[in-house]
């Protein structure tokens, strides 16, 4: 069974699309199957894995607004994952999606169609555009759980609240099986009493789980794109890479977690 992973934030610059490319490229050194979609017109995601966007002749945006087969449109990367990648003219997606019925299933349908024509991944990781958009919901319709990448910094925290409540929207009308995985803690500088604090209130404040260890603020994670690799590959043992290593593992063992199921209450007689 495929599980797919939305990670989302609306708020740019937390590491967001860091996460997608070291989480993909842990899960494959542990031997899984990968698929990463770039759902951000910025395409950051298919820029650091050493792919130009502008070089590309099909991209997601093509799957999923004319309808381009997704298998014709995947890369694979030295990393190990494959690659839905992005280019600018995702931009357009929104637009072009608002007017449609079913907007919010057409990322569900891509992965499905996948499936179907038996290039099926063990996971499947979105990396969702900086908004509560037609992408990010259409990207939460599709998933079994999602991630927030949150920055140990109090301003960070600021629309969490927003993403929670359109999680909550899309689970009551598009995806009832979503859950919160929880908060990833990244850009983490242990040194400041600040983000200490921060890190220690993250759980009580959203009654969320934290993944840990937390992402340490680290040079090394802006030097890796510019080799079109994950830290996992650029710097293998750096602390940032041992970090995401450990954090993988985590979020491996929250998958193969049984799912509790809600008794019904009613009255005993």
């Amino acid at each position: 069974m495929t599980t797919t992973l939305a990670i989302a934030n609306q708020k740019g610059g937390v590491a967001k699309t860091t996460t997608v490319a070291s989480v993909g490229a842990a899960l494959a050194e542990l031997g899984y199957s990968v698929l990463l979609v770039d759902l951000d017109a910025q395409a950051c995601l298919t820029f650091s894995l050493g792919i130009d966007p502008e070089d590309l002749e099909l991209s997601v945006h093509h799957v999923l607004t004319k309808g381009v087969d997704p298998s014709e449109v995947i890369i694979a990367t030295d990393d190990g994952v494959d690659l839905l990648p992005a280019t600018i003219e995702l931009a357009r997606a929104e637009a072009e999606l608002l007017t449609r019925t079913g907007r919010e299933h057409v990322v569900k349908s891509m992965v499905e169609t996948l499936a179907e024509d038996g290039t099926e991944y063990d996971w499947v990781l979105l990396d969702c555009p900086p908004s509560l958009g037609v992408m990010t919901v259409a990207a939460l319709t599709a998933a079994d759980g999602v991630l927030i990448p949150l920055q140990c910094e109090t301003l960070s925290h600021r629309g969490v609240g927003q993403l929670l409540d359109t999680v909550h929207d899309v689970r009551r009308f598009t995806n009832r099986k979503l859950e919160v995985w929880g908060v990833l803690p990244t850009l983490y500088d242990g040194r400041t009493n600040h983000a200490r604090t921060v890190l220690e209130t993250i759980s009580d404040t959203y009654d969320l789980d934290v993944i840990e260890p937390p992402i340490p603020k680290t040079i090394k994670f802006a030097e890796a794109p510019a080799a079109g690799r994950s830290i996992l590959a650029t710097n293998r043992s750096s602390k940032g890479a041992r970090a995401y290593r450990e954090a993988t593992e985590a979020l491996v063992a929250r998958a193969k977690r049984p799912k509790v199921k809600k008794k019904k209450t009613g009255r005993v007689s």
